[in-house]
């Protein structure tokens, strides 16, 4: 599933190639993913200047003026370019054509959306309830140490909570955690401040890294420009079962929580 990496990529890649661009035309062949896509939207859409495109949490908000064009990639999808004229595929349900440049949608599990935002975007109900974003200031080791106050969870589907911090995905908790030290199945809440203050960085430190490496592409990911990512190839704990931990050398653990796959290695993460 894209994670906040992934979507910063493509948010980052259409930035560069398509902003202050005038939106000729949408082209839209399914009349629904995740949610019913607006019957009118290729007409609200046509003659549009894009502003901006910007990112809260998992969601890219494309920013045409007066609305807002949400769009999530769901579990399997992608933004990227293709040559005009490009014939489409089973799986490509909408292309925006900027001129001479084309952003196609694919999403072969249809779990994305495509929605038109009037007003304040942030106060949709798919975006209002989110919580803080890690890599600004407001994600702090203070902060989140509050937030986790009395949770019982695990910590690692406790910073998976969207509610609580966004974009955390499950390869991304896994190695932050590797990288702070922590058990994933430490209850939350006991979790002290001090181990907090490791942890804050290393999630942050491992968002950017996975940006700076185009994300992680397990099965269909891929950026703007079509390339694949190539986080995975960075792991240190994630799908790395049986394999011998990089700091101590013992074998990499692999459980389920929350009907998720979780690494660790039980010799460095207490």
């Amino acid at each position: 599933m894209p994670e906040l990496p992934e979507v910063e990529v493509t948010r980052r890649g259409i930035a560069r190639q398509v902003t202050g661009e005038r939106l000729d035309r949408a082209v839209l062949r399914a009349p629904s993913l995740r949610y019913p896509i607006p019957a009118d939207l290729a007409r609200r859409l046509a003659g549009r200047i894009l502003i901006e495109t910007k990112r809260r949490g998992k969601y890219l908000l494309l920013d045409f003026g007066d609305g807002h064009l949400l769009v999530h990639l769901g579990m399997s999808g992608s933004l990227r370019f293709v040559a005009p004229g490009a014939a489409a595929e089973k799986h490509d349900h909408a292309d925006f054509v900027f001129g001479d440049t084309v952003l196609r949608l694919t999403d072969p599990r249809r779990f994305g959306a495509l929605l038109w935002l009037e007003g304040d975007p942030l106060a949709h109900p798919l975006l209002a309830k989110l919580g803080v974003e890690p890599l600004t200031r407001d994600f702090t080791p203070a902060g989140l140490h509050r937030a986790l106050a009395g949770r019982a969870m695990a910590i690692k589907p406790a910073i998976m909570d969207a509610g609580l911090v966004v974009g955390v995905g499950n390869i991304y908790a896994a190695e932050s955690l590797f990288d702070a030290g922590i058990d994933p199945r430490a209850a939350a809440g006991r979790v002290s401040l001090l181990r907090i203050e490791r942890l804050v960085p290393a999630i942050k430190q491992t968002l950017r890294a996975a940006i700076r490496a185009g994300g992680s592409t397990l099965r269909d990911f891929c950026g703007t420009d079509g390339g694949m990512g190539d986080f995975q190839t960075h792991h240190k704990v994630y799908d790395r079962a049986g394999l011998p931990c990089l700091k101590c050398g013992g074998p990499i653990k692999a459980i389920r929580q929350g009907q998720r796959s979780t690494y660790f290695c039980s010799r460095c993460q207490r």
